[in-house]
């Protein structure tokens, strides 16, 4: 398999390694989110560990281009991106919408690439098999600003600016639209362990809607719940991205 070198890619905003990666993690972001949301977790994971974090169309160095509106429209090019990466092991962490799009990609990637798939790290989001389908999308602006303000992220704040928000509410809306009729058909298991986190006060994605991530998980499943809302992350990132860490170095990292 040919090497990823320093390819440009317009997919992923990548965080090399301190030399040769002999492991990457590949970051999805929520609905509505950015790249940039994983810049603080450049080099956390250790000199080893290249950082790929994932730039949907419709927004920061792509917002010239359309928004992408279901799942197969984010899963299938960056499955067929993702390729030239795995030279090394690769691991995928989602959160939120970015969960489910993790899964995808990693039932993609497995029947030709089973053995460069290091793990599936899901964070707040359904089962993809018992996803709630929710309609904010079809909503008004209002509607759609109110839901992301409940949920809490750090990035509701950019939609306090009337200016801001007439750039931002449209890849908000197409990502909702995605999230809120994404369902798997089945559950179709993967074939790399497969961890959940969940905050301890996320109204609709706790520890009692992510422990159905069992059942998708073929090879090993385990569950960390974190205090907080939907975005626990934000406060609790170093206990997140150590918990990933250690799982990482156990798995790929560690000395044969």
């Amino acid at each position: 398999m040919t090497s990823s070198g320093s390819a440009r890619t317009r997919w992923f905003r990548r965080y090399p390694a301190a030399g040769r990666p002999r492991a990457r993690l590949v970051c999805l972001p929520h609905a509505g989110g950015t790249a940039t949301f994983f810049h603080p977790w450049a080099g956390a994971l250790g000199p080893e560990v290249e950082v790929l974090a994932t730039r949907y169309p419709g927004r920061q160095e792509r917002i010239a281009e359309p928004c992408a509106t279901t799942m197969a429209e984010l899963a299938d090019p960056l499955a067929a991106e993702l390729l030239p990466f795995l030279d090394v092991p690769v691991a995928f962490f989602g959160h939120s919408m970015g969960a489910s799009l993790a899964y995808e990609l990693a039932l993609r990637l497995q029947p030709a690439h089973a053995d460069r798939l290091a793990g599936l790290f899901v964070s707040s989001r359904e089962a993809p098999h018992l996803v709630t389908p929710k309609e904010i999308h079809l909503g008004t602006d209002d509607e759609l600003i109110a839901e992301v303000l409940r949920l809490g992220g750090a990035d509701a704040a950019l939609l306090a600016d009337p200016g801001i928000r007439d750039i931002v509410l449209p890849s908000v809306r197409a990502d909702f639209r995605i999230a809120g009729t994404y369902r798997a058909q089945t559950p179709h298991p993967v074939g790399c362990p497969v961890v959940a986190y969940a905050g301890d006060r996320d109204p609709g994605a706790g520890e009692n809607e992510m422990k159905h991530w069992s059942e998708v998980a073929g090879h090993s499943f385990d569950m960390r719940v974190l205090p907080g809302g939907h975005f626990y992350l934000n406060a609790e990132r170093d206990s997140l991205v150590s918990d990933i860490k250690r799982r990482l170095d156990e798995a790929v990292l560690a000395p044969s």
